[in-house]
């Protein structure tokens, strides 16, 4: 079996993790690259903590994925505290290349979450 390239393993794990979603999520998955862009990623964070329910789903899912790419596959979500204190102590470049994964992982769960929700 071939080994599957970065994109796929976004694909793959953007595919599993919109197991479920409903209409809300499949619009939050929409709109964080455009908040992060405008905000940062840490505000962002912020604000899907404090919103809870399918925001904070959908950005649980979302630190997961990049602590998974910063610790190996077998990586869960430290929490909302602990990820942001990672983030403050990060370096810029650190804080740049987390920020851009998370882009990258968005893009994919913008188009897959969508083809999961049931019912149109």
């Amino acid at each position: 079996m071939s080994r599957l390239t970065l994109e796929q393993r976004r694909a793959q794990d953007a595919w599993d993790q919109s197991t479920g979603y409903t209409k809300d999520h499949v619009n939050i998955a929409k709109s964080l690259p455009a908040l992060i862009m405008n905000s940062g990623l840490m505000q962002v964070l912020a604000f899907c903590h404090e919103k809870g329910g399918a925001n904070d789903l959908v950005a649980s899912q979302l630190r997961t994925w990049l602590v998974k790419r910063s610790n190996g596959d077998g990586a869960r979500d430290p929490g909302f505290e602990g990820f942001m204190q990672d983030l403050m102590k990060a370096s810029p470049a650190d804080y740049q290349a987390i920020t851009a994964e998370a882009f990258a992982w968005l893009r994919w769960l913008r188009q897959m979450a969508p083809a999961r929700v049931k019912g149109d």
